[in-house]
C-alpha cells in the first residue's frame, strides 16, 4: 500500500514538472505515520507548490483520501 502512496506521489509530481528525471519521492516512518518527502528540481519547485500552495494542497489532498481509503495515516512534504 505504501508503495502505492509513493508511486502516486512521483507520478504526479513528473506530470508537473519540467525536469522529470530529477524528482526524487521517499517515504519514513514517524510515530505510526508514513512521511513521503518529494524533491524536485530548484527550477520546478514553483510548479509543484504552485500560486499560493494550491498545487502542494492538491497533492496533500489527493494523497489523504488514498490513504483514508487503505486506513493509514501519510503526510507529503516537499522538501527543496
Amino acid at each position: 500500500m505504501k508503495q502505492t502512496m509513493v508511486e502516486l506521489v512521483s507520478a504526479i509530481a513528473k506530470s508537473l514538472v519540467e525536469h522529470p528525471d530529477a524528482v526524487q519521492v521517499t517515504e519514513s516512518l514517524s510515530n505510526g505515520t508514513t512521511v513521503i518527502q518529494l524533491k524536485v528540481a530548484s527550477e520546478d519547485m514553483g510548479k509543484v507548490i504552485g500560486k499560493q500552495g494550491r498545487i502542494a494542497k492538491a497533492i496533500r489532498t489527493v494523497v489523504k483520501a488514498a490513504a483514508t481509503k487503505a486506513n493509514a495515516k501519510v503526510v507529503v512534504e516537499i522538501v527543496q
